[in-house]
């Protein structure tokens, strides 16, 4: 497929789309000029199969360069869990109790996996909170939540497990086959499609990690966010650990060594947009000749709502499927099953079987608040509009 280069001027968008996305390419630079001089961020789409936009903007950001994936590492380690049920290993209605039998108690013992991965648990923290050093840290985690009485009565409600679902659904992928889902995610995913997504960065790829920056912070932002900002022993404290008192801003999450070294599933994860997009694009449509990851009936467990309606945690309406976001709720251009997952960083992705589009997005400076950055919905709105001329 012939493509557009795109101006090579360092302050301005750097890349390539193919014939007919080039109103992809318009508003990214758009979006980049709104955003000042210091914004860098890197967009990726492919539609069945095929990259069709792949560009990249800022100071110091190339194609190849690497940002915390934060959340989006949620959507890596949900798709090793849904390879695993594709396989039969795991099975969506069994209690997490017979996988995991520390778990079965505090009045857990009833809940099964979908519900888990739904955010139904009610575990979204622990008493007391974490350390830094404890949270990058599955294993602990994860036994620690064994032992937690839930916060709510699990499967009443459900409330987004911000800090710790990656450790809660990979201590069950340990339970059944013996290894981590990072070990998994690598062998699986990473390797087996080329897809520059990291749980677990290795030494020899830190020079490509570029570290996070906070939002800018003006006055009125600063007066919002504290406003905004619940206290340390309530459901959203508790859930982003603000209960413990050495608990640093998410923003910061990925520049801690810890984190990207052990790739904790839940925000450890490392990646361009190329790595993300790609990492969506493979799990529905033959790409480079590879047989896709998951098969058309997985792909529809994999997109189904589980959840839907008001988070009791984040206190809005948010859906999930089976560990993913239900992307197709955020999104009105997308089609229904597709899935994905956000970062607070400002990253999104997905993959949206019905349209035949994966998409990636990475920035590195927070926005505010810290959740998929909201210049995603011009994005997408002008990737669907393109495919559909």
């Amino acid at each position: 497929m012939s493509r557009r280069a795109v101006m090579m001027d360092e302050n301005v968008v750097q890349g390539v789309v193919a014939d007919g996305f080039e109103p992809v390419r318009a508003e990214f630079a758009a979006v980049a000029a709104g955003e000042g001089g210091d914004y860098a961020a890197q967009l990726v789409a492919y539609r069945h199969g095929e990259r069709v936009v792949d560009l990249w903007t800022g100071p110091q950001t190339t194609a190849d360069s690497l940002i915390g994936a934060y959340s989006a590492s949620k959507g890596a380690t949900h798709l090793v869990v849904a390879s695993l049920v594709q396989e039969g290993v795991l099975d969506l209605d069994r209690q997490v109790g017979h996988y995991w039998p520390q778990f079965a108690v505090e009045g857990k013992g009833a809940l099964v996996l979908r519900e888990l991965l739904a955010h139904r648990a009610g575990l979204v923290g622990a008493d007391g909170g974490f350390t830094i050093e404890e949270l990058a840290d599955d294993r602990i985690v994860a036994e620690r939540l064994a032992t937690q009485r839930p916060y709510w009565r699990p499967g009443a409600a459900f409330g987004y497990h911000a800090l710790v679902m990656g450790a809660l659904s990979g201590e069950v992928v340990r339970r059944a086959t013996g290894r981590s889902v990072q070990e998994l995610f690598a062998e699986r995913i990473r390797d087996a499609y080329a897809v520059d997504f990291h749980l677990g960065l290795p030494r020899e790829q830190e020079p490509r990690f570029l570290s996070a920056q906070p939002m800018t912070a003006t006055p009125e932002r600063l007066a919002a966010l504290a406003a905004s900002t619940s206290g340390p022993n309530s459901l959203p404290g508790i859930a982003f650990n603000r209960n413990h008192p050495q608990n640093p801003g998410v923003w910061e999450l990925p520049n801690f060594q810890p984190v990207r070294t052990l790739g904790t599933a839940s925000f450890g994860g490392v990646a361009s947009a190329r790595g993300l997009a790609r990492m969506y694009a493979v799990t529905m449509d033959s790409v480079d000749g590879a047989v896709p990851l998951l098969k058309p009936e997985t792909l529809a467990t994999v997109g189904q709502i589980q959840s839907i309606g008001h988070d009791v945690v984040l206190g809005e309406r948010k859906a999930f499927t089976v560990g993913f976001h239900a992307t197709s709720e955020y999104y009105p251009q997308l089609g229904q099953g597709a899935f994905g997952h956000s970062g607070a960083g400002g990253q999104q992705a997905f993959a949206d079987p019905r349209n035949g589009i994966a998409y990636g997005y990475t920035r590195r400076r927070t926005p505010f608040p810290a959740a998929a950055g909201p210049e995603n919905a011009r994005l997408i709105r002008a990737l669907y509009g393109a495919t559909a001329r």
